[in-house]
């Protein structure tokens, strides 16, 4: 009897010792909780800027993202590159459409494009507008601040650390036509990677540039849902794209959701207006001249309207509805 109970013991023994072992072996193999390319899910950004995405109502606004610069105070390499690219691709996520330029650029071309519209330079062939002139708003930004900081945690056998990376970002949004800053803040991004094993074994990681961009992704989403939700509440604002005898093609569509019959007023933006106190840019001298009635949509994005009055249409004046 005694025998008996000696080898259950036994036998029980060996299948304690068994799947210790087996727990301890596969605590030396590091976890890690958070995902780069899903990193906004640890603060449910991204389900906020997938509502207020899905809300968007408004004509595919083209939005031109500057460079960002490097004001980090330790220069952290790649940052401003990196946020400037994250930033493109959450805009395209968000319905609208990007392009990229550098500062140089868009100087350059704005100025090119006021001397054309003031007679002063002639056009060619090819409009310096062309592929410019549709840009609708500016992003412009800077990172101003990344940390990147470890947490430890010892619980009898089981270690783990973790990596936070800290971001903030200072950006402006500028309406093209008016050259007036609609927003202008600051955006804070976090991002955690937790790494842990068993006996102190796996739980070392190495440099992930993942948290960098992670923390960036954070912030930028944030960014980009208080920029969605501020050009929803904007009245409708769009562009001339061609002129044509008694009528105009503009940009609008069916996502507009402007109605046939819709009175527009047409723009023409011209200089720019300085407070003579401060020398900083307030706004664009915008005078009309015109008005066209929406007679249908071409799709999604084209819409054709009648000429009610004025004359001397161009590419590229400012479409809005008149109250």
């Amino acid at each position: 009897m005694f025998k008996g109970l000696n080898f259950r013991a036994v036998r029980l023994a060996a299948t304690v010792f068994l799947m210790s072992g087996a727990y301890l072996l596969s605590g030396c193999s590091p976890t890690m909780t958070g995902a780069v390319k899903e990193d906004v899910s640890i603060t449910g950004q991204t389900t906020r800027l997938e509502e207020a995405g899905a809300q968007y109502r408004g004509p595919s606004y083209n939005i031109a993202i500057i460079q960002f610069d490097n004001k980090t105070a330790s220069k952290t390499i790649g940052v401003g590159e990196a946020a400037t690219e994250i930033l493109r691709t959450i805009v395209k996520q968000s319905g609208l459409e990007p392009m990229v330029l550098t500062k140089d650029e868009m100087k350059q071309q704005e100025r090119m494009i006021e001397l054309q519209q003031t007679g002063a330079v002639k056009k060619g062939r090819k409009d310096a507008a062309e592929g410019f002139e549709s840009v609708d708003f500016r992003i412009s930004g800077a990172v101003t601040a990344y940390s990147e900081v470890e947490e430890s945690s010892d619980m009898l056998i089981v270690q783990s650390k973790t990596h936070v990376a800290r971001v903030q970002v200072d950006y402006a949004l500028v309406d093209i036509a008016t050259g007036k800053s609609l927003l202008s803040e600051s955006g804070m991004g976090e991002y955690r990677k937790k790494t842990g094993g068993a006996l102190g074994l796996g739980s070392r990681s190495t440099a992930d540039p993942g948290l960098r961009d992670g923390a960036l992704r954070d912030a930028l989403s944030k960014v980009m849902t208080r920029m969605v939700e501020k050009l929803n509440s904007l009245p409708f604002q769009s562009r001339v794209v061609l002129v044509e005898p008694g009528s105009l093609i503009i940009r609008a569509g069916t996502k507009s959701r402007l109605e046939p019959g819709t009175v527009l007023g047409i723009y023409r933006p011209g200089a720019d207006l300085v407070d003579p106190e401060t020398g900083r840019v307030i706004g664009k001298r915008e005078k009309q001249i015109g008005e066209a009635v929406l007679m249908a949509h071409q799709g999604e994005n084209v819409s054709e309207a009648s000429i009610k009055s004025g004359v001397g249409f161009q590419a590229g004046d400012v479409v809005k509805v008149l109250k």
